[in-house]
């Protein structure tokens, strides 16, 4: 069993708190889908955003977090702000396409996913990837921040950055200790479960407040939408910018991988594996963590059985080897990667691994990789300290994953 501590609060959220403690907080940060719609709409002046398959998972969001969440104040002025900032960009990319249709004609060709366990190394390896010029990741600002679509000769410019990096960074301003567990920034390259928000399918919005009944729904929904939607953004994202090959990444890839293959027919996927009880703890901090900084509600782990416990995380891991095993998802374009291998032996991990992907590994890749271990050393923002279940039913749990892609216990 987990046993997750708040951290304390920074000394102005703990004061702003305290000021507003007698304001309606409902009345100030109203959630209510429908007025949340009408201020997007009023704002960009725009109406159409799309085919609806957004508005159902929208709605049992918005009453999810109402009903279940329990957010103080900052909370609920933050998801609102966030919420509306969704529904704008929604607006928008509709209203781009439909001004530039040719802009469906642009071909995403042969994209490389990394996914794996939340806290396997999915991170490190992308960032790791990012320095190759063969690839290019998604800027954090551009996934926040895609319209109007980047364009090449203003792209290191753009005036939208500073903005973007702001927002982005703010997590690590409401609960310092989120800066050690991730690195946030404008420039740092980002999860496409992030830019998944806008079309309120992404389980980074079931892991940014606690509302199970949302949570619940979406990990039985049908992410086709979710898929094509994100396919769209990527298109726009590379109209005025071209990329030459998409380096994209996100852990929830793992849970999604048929529907991955469906919209991205070929795609080659890297598959990150850790000591799964490892991961286990650190992804529960992580996640308290994200609920505490909107909410003093008490954090319940169970309430979230697909997410967080040992049994759920088991569960989707023994999928994967099904899904890989039954035909559902194409053995060859999944490559896998170890944890323990690439924190031992970075460069020679990559090598490898882009022998597999059948691309060189250039001097260029391996110098700008070499230059970035050398300024990134591990807890370069502080120590990510968390507790891990080592009770032995838990680990004969992930028996069958752990013997089938040979993944080492770590201690």
């Amino acid at each position: 069993m987990h046993y997750w501590q708040p951290p304390e609060r920074p000394e102005w959220l703990s004061a702003f708190l305290k000021e507003t403690q007698a304001w309606d907080a409902n009345a100030v940060a109203p959630l209510q889908a429908d007025e949340m719609i009408a201020t997007a709409q009023r704002r960009t002046g725009l109406t159409d955003f799309g085919p609806d398959y957004w508005r159902e998972p929208f709605e049992i969001l918005v009453r999810s977090a109402e009903e279940e969440a329990d957010m103080h104040l900052f909370g609920r002025l933050w998801t609102r702000q966030e919420l509306i900032l969704f529904l704008e960009t929604r607006l928008k990319i509709e209203a781009e396409y439909k001004a530039h249709p040719e802009i469906e004609d642009e071909v995403i060709d042969q994209p490389v996913f990394i996914t794996g366990l939340p806290r396997s190394g999915t991170s490190i390896l992308f960032e790791l990837l990012a320095q190759d010029k063969q690839f290019m990741a998604p800027a954090n600002w551009e996934f926040l921040l895609p319209c109007p679509p980047p364009e090449a000769t203003t792209y290191r410019t753009d005036p939208r950055v500073p903005r973007a990096h702001d927002l982005i960074t703010q997590p690590g301003r409401v609960a310092p200790t989120f800066r050690s567990m991730h690195e946030m920034g404008a420039w740092i390259p980002n999860e496409c479960a992030v830019a998944w928000r806008m079309t309120f399918r992404s389980p980074h919005l079931a892991a940014a407040f606690q509302a199970p009944t949302f949570a619940t729904w979406l990990f039985s929904a049908d992410q086709t939408p979710m898929y094509a939607d994100y396919k769209r953004l990527l298109k726009l994202l590379q109209w005025k910018n071209p990329r030459e090959r998409w380096l994209l990444k996100s852990p929830e890839h793992q849970s999604f991988l048929p529907t991955l293959f469906k919209v991205f027919p070929d795609a080659e996927v890297v598959m990150t594996h850790r000591d799964p009880v490892r991961a286990q703890g650190s992804v529960i901090n992580l996640l308290g963590t994200f609920y505490w900084m909107r909410s003093d509600k008490p954090f319940d782990a169970q309430a979230y059985e697909q997410l967080l416990t040992p049994e759920g995380t088991a569960a989707r891991l023994d999928q994967v080897i099904d899904w890989i095993e039954g035909g559902a998802v194409p053995a060859d374009r999944v490559i896998h990667s170890r944890y323990a291998d690439l924190v031992d032996a970075p460069v020679q991990t990559l090598e490898s691994l882009y022998e597999k992907l059948g691309l060189p590994f250039t001097e260029q890749a391996r110098g700008a990789v070499e230059a970035y271990l050398s300024g990134k050393p591990r807890h370069k923002f502080g120590a990510h300290h968390y507790t891990v279940d080592q009770a032995d039913h838990t680990r004969a749990l992930f028996s069958r994953y752990q013997s089938y892609f040979d993944v080492p216990s770590e201690a």
